[in-house]
This record gives C-alpha cells, sequence and structure tokens, in this order.
C-alpha cells in the first residue's frame, strides 16, 4: 500500500446577482433545492448580504464537484455542504453520492475557502487524497 498522496484544486465563481434573482424568482423550492437547512440558516442579514452568503457556498460546491471528478452523474446539490462553525469558519461536508466519489477518489480531507465581494462570490476547495487515480494529478480543473 502506497502512502503517496496527491492534492486536487476546484475554484469557481458566481454572480450574486444570479443568486439573489433565484431566490426572489423561486424562493424556498430554489433554496430547498440547492442548499441544505445548516446552509440556509447560516445566511443571514439584509437579502444582499444573504444573496452574497448563498453565491458563496453555491461557488463551493461547484468547486468541490470539480474536485470530485464524477465521470457519471453529478451529485446532488445538497450532498455538498458548508458548514459554519460557531468561530465563523468553514469546512466541506459530503454525503451520498458526493460521499462515495469522495471515497473512491481517496480523499482523505477537504478545505474551502469563501469570498464575496460587490456582485462577485468566489471559493475554493483543495482536496488532500491518499492516493491518486486518473489522467489528471494535482491542478486545478478548468
Amino acid at each position: 500500500m502506497s502512502t503517496e498522496t496527491a492534492i486536487r484544486v476546484g475554484t469557481d465563481v458566481v454572480a450574486v446577482h444570479q443568486v439573489a434573482e433565484s431566490v426572489e424568482r423561486f424562493g424556498p423550492r430554489y433554496l430547498q433545492r440547492v442548499y441544505t437547512e445548516h446552509e440556509v440558516m447560516s445566511c443571514r442579514g439584509t437579502p444582499a448580504v444573504k444573496a452574497a452568503s448563498l453565491a458563496a457556498r453555491f461557488a463551493a460546491k461547484e468547486a468541490t464537484i470539480k474536485v470530485l471528478r464524477p465521470a457519471g452523474h453529478q451529485p446532488d446539490w445538497r450532498s455538498v455542504e458548508v458548514r459554519r462553525h460557531s468561530e465563523g469558519w468553514c469546512t466541506m461536508a459530503l454525503s451520498g453520492h458526493a460521499a462515495a466519489l469522495a471515497d473512491q477518489a481517496g480523499i482523505a480531507d477537504l478545505a474551502v475557502s469563501l469570498t464575496h465581494d460587490g456582485d462577485m462570490a468566489a471559493a475554493v476547495v483543495v482536496a488532500l487524497c491518499r492516493s491518486e487515480t486518473g489522467p489528471h494529478e494535482g491542478g486545478e480543473d478548468a
């Protein structure tokens, strides 16, 4: 058994206004389809602040999916969750199909960084893998 490790990196950028428009247009139906209860409860404040926080979480979900590299169908949005801790930092939690993909890839840990400024929100997800499988070792997905 090899003790070699690899790193996978995923990034994504989301326009805050697009998330705000989805929340306004579809309301709870959009929120329940894309976000977990914890994620929605973590996004507090004015509608603009909530939209920016939700957009950053959406970017984190997309970045995580880039790290997972699904060959077939994409995991459910809610199986990729941004967990906000009381001290303010965030981690990623996977369940269902997303967790199975991480296990298959040998992903031992995920780190996430979220940011938003003006109309843009972004996230970077870094995965530490016990072993790397597949043609793309390390590096960022496009």
